[in-house]
C-alpha cells in the first residue's frame, strides 16, 4: 500500500496522468517532457537513443513512405516495410493481367528481380531545430495575415538555404502549436525505391471496407520495398547499377511478442490534427464537412465497386483508387459516430465556458482573449455556405476522372491564349501534360467515368444552392431538364479528352491551332466553367476564411496554454516526426461489449466466406493454419496477426513502426480502431487505440507462405531479449 501511494504521489507531483496516453510528441523534446513519464510506463532504453544527433538513433531507421505514409528500414541492406494499401499504387501500377501482383502477391526472389518505382521516394529526418526565436524578431501580434505569411516564407527561405549549404539534404520550417513556434527540420530523400515483396491482397485487405478501422482486424497489411544509392551510398536517380541502401540504423526484430499492458511506442509521420479547435469547429466538422464528403463518397464508392466488381480490368485499374476512397470515407463517417459518442461539442462547450470565466478575471486577458470565441463563431457562420459548397466542387466535380484531367490544362490554355504567347512556355507546358497522360489513362474506364459524372452531378446539384453555381451550369442543365445521364453522354460523345490517342496527338508539337480545339472542345468548357466559378466567386471566400480562423486558432490557443501552465501540450500533427507511446490494451466500447488486445488467425479463419472478395483466403494460408505450421511465429498454437494499444495516431502514421520497450521492432502500426476515430479531434483514452499487425504475422507470411526466405536471412530477428 505504502508503494502505491508514493508512485500516485510522484505521478501527481510531475502531473503525469495514469492512463491517459494522448500525445503526438516531438522526438528532440522527449527528454524535457516525457522522460519519466515514458520511464514509469516501462520505456527501458535512454532517450537519447530514441533521437540523437550525434550517433545513429531509432530516428535514422523511421522513413517517410512516399508523401503520406510512414515506413521503417528492417536490414543493413536499406530493406523497408510498410503498410499494403501505402505501396499498392506502386504494386498496383505493376500488375497486368497476366502479372496481377495486387490478386496474386509478388516476391523478389533476387536483388534483379525487384521492380523500380519510378515517383517514389523515402525520406529520412536529419534533424529538427527550433528557430522560434528567429522568427520572434520578425513577427508581431499588430501585423496582418498577409503580412505575417509573407515575413514567415521569406524567413524560412533563407533559413533553410542556409541550413543545407554544402549538403544534399533538404530543409523547411515548419509551423507548430497553432503557428506559435518554429522548427526547421532537415531531411534526406531517396529517389530509386524498388518493389521488394507484398502479399495478394486476399491477406493484405483480408475484411475489405466492412472490416477497415473495425476490431478485431486480420489483414496482413504489409508491404516491402528497398531503397538504392550510388556508389557511394548517397541518393541516386534510378540507375540500373545503383546498389543497396547502408542505413545509418535499421530495426531489430523481436520475437518476444507483445502482452497486456506492455509499453509500446509509435514512430512515424502522423498527417493532420485538429485536437485544440473550439465548439464551432467541432461542430462544422462534424454535421457538415465531414457529412458532406461522406455523402459523396458513398456514391462515388457505389459506382467504382459496381464497375469493379463487373470486371477485372477495370478491378486493377481503380484499386489504389477504391482503397483512398473507401478510407477516407469510412474514416469520415467513424469521426461523425465517435465525435457524436462522446458528446465532444458539448464537452468543448464546456471548457470554453471555464475559458470565458478565466479571461474576464484580469482586464489584460479580457482585451486579448475576450472576443476569440465570438469571432470564431461569427466566422463559422457567415463562411459556412462557401465551406459547404467547396465539398462538393472539390468532392463530386473534381470526383469525376475527367474534370480532374481536364483542370490540368488551365495553365496551358492561360499561356496560349495569352494576346502574345510564349510558344517555347506553352510548348513546355504541353509537354509535361503528355508525359502524365499514360499513367492517367493506364487507370481510366471512360465507361465507369461517365457513369460516375451522371451520378455526381446529380448530387452536386442537389446540394449547392444556384446562387453558388455558374450561370453555365444552371443553363445547360435547363437545356436537358436536369438529365443528368443525358448530360454525361453528350459530354462523353463529343469530347476529345477521355482518348489517350486524340490527347497524345493534339499534345504532340503543340500549337494555336490544337489550343483552339481544345478551346472548343465541351468537357473542356463545361470543366472549365465549373471551375473558374469555383475559384472566383467560392475559393477567394474560403482563402479569407483560412486566414482569418488561423489567426484566431492561433490566439485561442496561445490562450489555452497560458490558462494551462501545468499541463504539457503536444502540437497538432502536420506529417512532422513524432512519437506516441501507450500500453497495448483492450477496451470496452459499450456495456457488455471488452475486446482483448490480440487477434489470431483463428479468428481469420473463421471469418472466410469462399467466393467472397473481402473474407476469402488462400488455401495455402488456410493448410498452413491447419496444420499449425507456424515456425517459430507461432504461440501456444496460436498465430497471433495484430494488436491493439493506446498510442495516439492518425493518418500517416501508417507504416510507422512499433516498438517495445527497448526500442525493438513488434508491428507495423496500420489503422485505428472505429470507435475512437475521432481521436484527430477528440482523443478519448478510454476508447482510443492503434492497431497494429504483429511483426510475427508478418515474417509467417514472408517466410512460411510466400518462401521468401532471403527476406528473412537478411534481418535481425530475436528470438529472446
Amino acid at each position: 500500500m505504502k508503494k502505491i501511494i508514493q508512485t500516485v504521489l510522484f505521478l501527481f507531483l510531475l502531473n503525469i496522468p495514469l492512463y491517459a496516453d494522448e500525445g503526438m510528441w516531438l522526438p528532440q523534446l522527449l527528454q524535457q517532457l516525457n522522460a519519466a513519464e515514458m520511464r514509469l510506463k516501462g520505456l527501458q532504453i535512454p532517450i537519447d537513443e530514441i533521437y540523437n544527433l550525434k550517433k545513429g538513433s531509432l530516428k535514422d531507421g523511421v522513413v517517410q513512405f512516399g508523401t503520406g505514409c510512414s515506413g521503417e528500414v528492417i536490414s543493413e541492406q536499406g530493406l523497408v516495410l510498410t503498410n499494403h494499401h501505402c505501396g499498392i499504387s506502386y504494386i498496383q501500377k505493376n500488375s497486368t493481367l497476366e502479372h496481377n501482383y495486387l490478386k496474386d502477391g509478388f516476391w523478389a526472389k533476387t536483388l534483379q528481380q525487384e521492380i523500380p518505382c519510378p515517383g517514389l521516394t523515402v525520406t529520412f529526418v536529419v534533424s529538427i531545430k527550433d528557430v522560434t526565436a528567429e522568427f520572434n524578431e520578425v513577427l508581431t501580434s499588430e501585423m496582418n495575415e498577409q503580412k505575417r505569411n509573407e515575413l514567415i516564407k521569406e524567413l524560412s527561405s533563407q533559413l533553410a538555404k542556409s541550413t543545407i549549404e554544402g549538403t544534399n539534404f533538404e530543409a523547411k520550417v515548419h509551423q507548430f502549436y497553432s503557428g506559435n513556434e518554429f522548427f526547421i527540420i532537415t531531411t534526406q530523400t531517396f529517389k530509386d525505391i524498388r518493389l521488394v515483396g507484398a502479399p495478394p491482397s486476399s491477406i493484405a485487405n483480408f475484411g475489405g471496407d466492412t472490416d477497415n478501422f473495425m476490431w478485431p482486424s486480420y489483414a496482413g497489411d504489409f508491404s516491402m520495398f528497398r531503397i538504392y544509392v550510388d556508389h557511394d551510398n548517397k541518393p541516386s536517380e534510378y540507375k540500373q547499377d545503383n546498389i543497396p541502401y547502408k542505413p545509418k540504423y535499421f530495426f531489430p526484430i523481436s520475437l518476444k511478442g507483445i502482452q497486456q499492458d506492455d509499453f509500446t511506442m509509435v514512430y512515424g509521420f502522423p498527417g493532420r490534427t485538429q485536437e485544440y479547435i473550439s465548439s464551432y469547429g467541432v461542430e462544422f466538422l462534424q454535421n457538415t464537412n465531414d457529412a458532406n464528403k461522406v455523402m459523396i463518397r458513398e456514391e462515388r464508392l457505389r459506382i467504382m465497386n459496381e464497375a469493379m466488381r463487373s470486371n477485372e480490368t477495370i478491378n486493377i485499374q481503380y484499386a489504389a483508387k477504391q482503397h483512398k476512397i473507401a478510407n477516407y470515407w469510412k474514416k469520415w463517417k467513424g469521426e461523425i459516430v465517435g465525435l457524436k459518442q462522446t458528446k465532444a461539442i458539448q464537452r468543448k462547450c464546456d471548457f470554453e465556458t471555464d475559458f470565458r470565466s478565466w479571461t474576464i478575471r484580469e482586464p489584460s486577458r479580457k482585451l486579448k482573449y475576450g472576443t476569440i470565441l465570438p469571432d470564431i463563431d461569427k466566422l463559422y457562420s457567415e463562411n459556412k455556405p462557401y465551406l459547404s459548397a467547396t465539398d462538393f466542387y472539390l468532392e463530386a466535380i473534381l470526383g469525376v476522372d475527367v474534370f480532374d484531367y481536364a483542370n490540368n490544362f488551365k495553365k496551358l490554355m492561360e499561356l496560349a491564349n495569352a494576346v502574345n504567347p510564349d510558344m517555347q512556355m506553352v510548348s513546355d507546358e504541353a509537354d509535361k501534360i503528355i508525359k502524365g497522360n499514360e499513367s492517367f489513362f493506364m487507370n481510366y474506364s471512360p465507361i465507369t467515368d461517365q457513369k460516375m459524372m451522371a451520378a455526381l452531378l446529380i448530387v452536386f446539384d442537389k446540394n449547392v444552392v444556384d446562387s453558388l453555381k455558374p450561370k453555365y451550369f444552371i443553363d445547360f442543365r435547363n437545356k436537358y431538364s436536369g438529365d443528368f445521364t443525358k448530360i454525361a453522354a453528350i459530354l462523353f460523345r463529343r469530347t476529345i479528352f477521355v482518348s489517350q490517342k486524340k490527347m497524345d496527338a493534339v499534345l504532340t508539337n503543340f500549337d494555336l491551332k490544337k489550343a483552339n480545339k481544345i478551346n472548343k472542345d465541351p468537357l473542356y468548357i463545361f470543366t472549365n466553367e465549373l471551375l473558374s466559378f469555383y475559384q472566383n466567386s467560392i475559393l477567394i471566400k474560403t482563402k479569407d476564411f483560412t486566414s482569418a480562423i488561423t489567426r484566431l486558432n492561433r490566439i485561442y490557443f496561445e490562450g489555452q496554454r497560458e490558462m494551462q501552465p501545468e499541463k504539457k501540450f503536444y502540437p497538432d500533427a502536420n506529417y512532422t516526426l513524432r512519437l506516441s507511446y501507450g500500453q497495448a490494451r483492450g477496451y470496452s466500447p459499450n456495456d457488455s461489449v471488452n475486446y482483448l488486445y490480440q487477434s489470431t488467425l483463428d479468428g481469420l479463419v473463421e471469418k472466410i466466406i469462399i467466393g467472397n472478395d473481402e473474407f476469402d483466403a488462400p488455401v495455402k494460408l488456410v493448410d498452413l493454419f491447419k496444420h499449425k505450421d507456424y515456425g517459430r511465429y507461432g504461440v501456444n498454437g496460436k498465430m497471433p496477426i495484430a494488436f491493439i494499444a493506446t498510442n495516439h495516431t492518425t493518418g500517416g502514421n501508417s507504416g510507422s513502426p512499433v516498438l517495445n520497450s527497448k526500442g525493438q521492432l513488434i508491428g507495423t502500426n496500420y489503422d485505428r480502431v472505429w470507435d475512437g476515430i475521432m481521436s484527430d479531434v477528440f482523443y478519448t483514452p478510454e476508447i482510443c487505440r492503434n492497431k497494429t499487425l504483429d511483426i510475427r504475422y508478418t515474417l509467417f507470411i514472408i517466410e512460411k507462405y510466400a518462401e521468401a526466405q532471403r527476406l528473412i536471412d537478411e534481418m535481425d530477428i530475436l528470438i529472446g531479449d
